[in-house]
């Protein structure tokens, strides 16, 4: 038996290192701010470091911070039996975070959230869109454009499509023209994200409703789908915008703090208007957690209609833990801060 204090180690990559290797590798400033901002969440989480690590050692737990540059020598030398890996941040392209996960794996230490694999999958959304599609959930299908020509056709949509693109954050490079009604607008707005982001673009069928998001964290080892957190993101508008999106997070959303313009969108339970809906959704999600492999922490999105009917959108294998819905979630459902909520999720996985 170890004699080594059990820890846990969170990996994140800081918006910063994203930034400058992303304008090493030619971006424009510009839009290469707008990529690392989906890492704010690194950037907001470092004020918290110290409570988590009074969280952890409240629980016989020590804690320590590791950037992703320092992520393969910090692992190197760590005990595989004390030792638990949480990464903050995925990405397999402009974002870096999958590699954290499979160097846990490589060096034999646990880690808490779902396979490697999964890293990967859930950032190419027209593959994860297929693999959704072969388990049987309801996923709208979509075509797949690259700067202005189609790799695959979508299909026909008398409500019109959505364009997002396919491998950045789910708000990067979305306006507000996104949901169009001409498919010789949607080659524009793949046209539009390759100049600015050299990303495809998903254009799926539009689907209306209210957006939800069911955000899940297993506090014990045995915790299922009761302890989802479902509910209603109302913005106020149709969908959020990247510029919605930055108001939130980071300096953006910290300057907005500071002006007293900081408004965060409204959450409601689903089960309080459409208890249906709320059932089919927790369904979905132990379809993915069966089938797919979603485990330990995670979130999905939904567009849910009036009528109960449910389109998966996506899934995540990190959710934001630091933005204002996962924050909701661990107060609403474990009754705990969201320190708190980590640390006792990992001494239940180390100390077990």
């Amino acid at each position: 038996m170890s004699s080594r204090k059990p820890k846990l180690i969170l990996v994140f990559e800081p918006e910063k290192a994203c930034f400058d290797r992303l304008v090493a590798d030619n971006h424009v400033p510009e839009r290469a701010a707008e990529i690392a901002s989906y890492l704010a969440q690194s950037t907001d989480f470092a004020a918290e470091f110290d409570a988590l690590a009074a969280a952890c050692q409240k629980r016989g737990l020590s804690f320590a911070p590791v950037t992703l540059d320092d992520d393969a020598s910090a692992l190197a030398g760590e005990d595989q039996k004390t030792t638990l890996v949480w990464t903050l941040t995925d990405g397999v392209a402009y974002f870096r975070g999958g590699a954290a996960p499979a160097l846990a794996r490589l060096n034999g230490l646990k880690a808490i959230g779902a396979d490697d694999a999964l890293f990967a999958l859930c950032q190419d959304k027209f593959r994860s869109g297929a693999v959704l599609g072969a388990l049987g959930l309801p996923v709208p299908q979509a075509g797949l454009a690259r700067d202005g020509a189609w790799l695959v056709a979508p299909p026909a949509s008398p409500a019109g499509w959505f364009v997002k693109p396919n491998r950045l954050g789910a708000k990067i490079g979305i306006w507000p023209d996104s949901h169009c009604h001409d498919l010789g607008h949607a080659l524009k707005l793949s046209r539009r994200v390759f100049a600015a982001y050299r990303d495809d673009v998903i254009v799926q069928p539009y689907v209306a409703g209210r957006n939800a998001r069911a955000s899940f964290l297993g506090l014990r080892l045995d915790t299922g789908v009761e302890a989802l957190g479902i509910a209603f993101v109302d913005s106020g508008g149709d969908f959020q915008t990247m510029q919605d999106s930055l108001a939130l997070y980071g300096d953006t959303g910290a300057a907005a703090k500071a002006a007293g313009k900081y408004t965060e969108p409204v959450l409601l339970p689903v089960a309080g208007s459409q208890p249906e809906a709320d059932a089919r959704i927790r369904r979905i999600a132990e379809r993915l957690m069966v089938g797919l492999g979603l485990r330990d922490v995670f979130s999905i999105d939904f567009r849910v209609e009036a009528d109960d009917s449910v389109h998966l959108i996506e899934f995540e294998v990190c959710p934001g833990l630091p933005c204002f819905d996962f924050r909701d979630y661990c107060r609403q459902q474990w009754g705990l801060s969201l320190a708190d909520a980590m640390a006792e999720a990992a001494a239940n996985r180390l100390l077990a």
